[in-house]
């Protein structure tokens, strides 16, 4: 179907376009050929009597593939089932950061990595209290962790590099993301909802994303099953407050008049950079194919909602005070060790699912 001829193309350009650039990529993609070819190869060589067999078992290969999909769709149960569990404990998070609620003394202890760390905290700690007791009474506190998701998305290179400077003072409104997973009875998907405070920019309250998700083997290409993928999504629509549109721009443009010869300025509005273009995805359409840019624009969309949905949102604590970086590198850097030239082809099938 179309959206398997898309997933496809999409590998296809990225193995491409990575390929020109990189040295590495290019000879794992020329191993895939060659591994097809070794495939194609032995087949050949081998008597009918065994290529039967051979098949029988492919054929068992492809009722594996089935029960491995049955997994994967009983995993999405377990974490709708779990999100209901974590919810409550993301929600005093939201609190604690939009100043709603105030942590106990216990709450805010923390257990320091050396013995010598918490004796100079707790000196600290008693020199910060008696000096609050002599600051004015009228100084005004910050409220909550101020700026907590700005500084996330600032931090993390895959959210900056959406990130435009006239998008900052909307992200101070934004209280929480959560993810929310499709019920037993629907297709498989999940939705990321941005949570904002009242703001001048515009009415809602919440803005939404669908990630549409398939886990089934493709008939044509079975053994290309790696588990749940996403295929499509879905964005919302913006009530910008007048004037407030941060997605589009305003430009002057002389024009001739062709009989008079006179000329006039005219304004006209066109896109503009900005994050929350990225609640207005590319469509996809089952009649129309897409061009290798926008193929590639769709591919950048799906891993930046998979990246909030298994990272940015379970440990956002960590992004915010930039432990959560540290550890992303030291995976990087223990897969490179690990895989070598293989990497750029593993990373790419991940990229799409």
């Amino acid at each position: 179907n179309n959206n398997n001829k898309i997933n496809s193309d999409m590998k296809q350009a990225l193995t491409i376009d990575q390929a020109m650039q990189n040295p590495q990529a290019l000879a794992a993609l020329q191993d895939k050929i060659d591994n097809v070819s070794h495939s194609a190869s032995i087949m050949d060589s081998l008597p009918k009597s065994v290529k039967r067999r051979v098949n029988a078992l492919k054929n068992l290969q492809v009722n594996s593939t089935h029960i491995e999909a049955k997994f994967y769709k009983e995993v999405h149960e377990l974490e709708r089932k779990y999100s209901a569990l974590y919810q409550p404990l993301f929600d005093k998070r939201r609190n604690i950061v939009s100043g709603e609620v105030e942590p106990t003394d216990e709450e805010c202890e923390w257990q320091s990595d050396h013995e010598d760390e918490a004796a100079l905290a707790e000196d600290l700690k008693k020199k910060a209290a008696i000096e609050e007791k002599t600051e004015d009474a009228n100084e005004e506190k910050p409220k909550g962790i101020p700026e907590f998701w700005l500084t996330i998305f600032r931090s993390v290179d895959m959210l900056s590099d959406m990130l435009q400077e006239h998008d900052e003072p909307i992200l101070k409104h934004l209280q929480d993301i959560k993810v929310i997973f499709s019920g037993p009875d629907q297709p498989m998907s999940f939705t990321l909802e941005f949570h904002f405070e009242p703001n001048e920019y515009f009415t809602n309250t919440v803005l939404t994303k669908v990630y549409k998700m398939k886990s089934e083997p493709d008939a044509e290409d079975p053994f290309s099953f790696e588990g749940p993928e996403i295929i499509d999504c879905e964005g919302c629509e913006i009530d910008w407050h007048k004037g407030k549109d941060v997605t589009v721009k305003t430009i002057k443009k002389k024009q001739k008049h062709k009989g008079r010869g006179t000329a006039r300025v005219i304004t006209k509005q066109v896109p503009n950079d900005s994050f929350f273009n990225f609640f207005n995805p590319i469509k996809v359409s089952p009649d129309k194919e897409l061009d290798e840019d926008s193929e590639y624009t769709l591919a950048t969309d799906f891993e930046i909602g998979h990246f909030f949905r298994e990272r940015i949102i379970p440990r956002a604590v960590l992004y915010f005070t930039g432990e959560a970086l540290e550890d992303d590198e030291n995976e990087e850097d223990e897969d490179d060790e690990e895989e070598g030239d293989s990497k750029v082809s593993v990373d790419l099938d991940h990229y799409l699912n």
